[in-house]
């Protein structure tokens, strides 16, 4: 709907966001792959069209000139001041979807030792 509401072809949008066609059709297809964060922001600015809308099908589908100052997409917003853990998530979103699994499950199990250690009482 985007695409088609910026007078867009297939071809034109692929080129803008960086893919190939088949990538936009695969997006538009009912049973279709999701695209990558990036790409969705691509899109959205391409077609002047609101992220989360995009991303998620709630809240407005046109940024109104009223909010566009005060838009930021929620992809973008950064509520992390760890350089550490700015490159953990640089990594995570990175990953092809099954490694996202296994950095999750990796992070989880060497917090839930790091819990246990700090859990243990010393003897006194």
């Amino acid at each position: 709907m985007a695409r088609r509401r910026a007078g867009m072809s297939q071809a034109a949008l692929a080129q803008a966001v960086g893919v190939q066609r088949s990538a936009v059709s695969h997006w538009e297809a009912p049973k279709g792959k999701n695209p990558r964060v990036a790409h969705l922001r691509a899109v959205a600015s391409t077609t002047a069209t609101q992220f989360e809308w995009l991303a998620t099908g709630r809240g407005p589908m046109v940024l109104g000139e009223d909010l566009e100052q005060y838009s930021v997409a929620a992809a973008d917003a950064v509520l992390i001041d760890d350089p550490v853990e700015m490159r953990l998530l640089a990594a995570f979103r990175d990953a092809p979807g099954r490694a996202r699994t296994a950095l999750v499950e990796l992070a989880e199990e060497l917090a839930s030792q790091r819990i246990g250690r700090n859990r243990t009482t010393r003897p006194t």
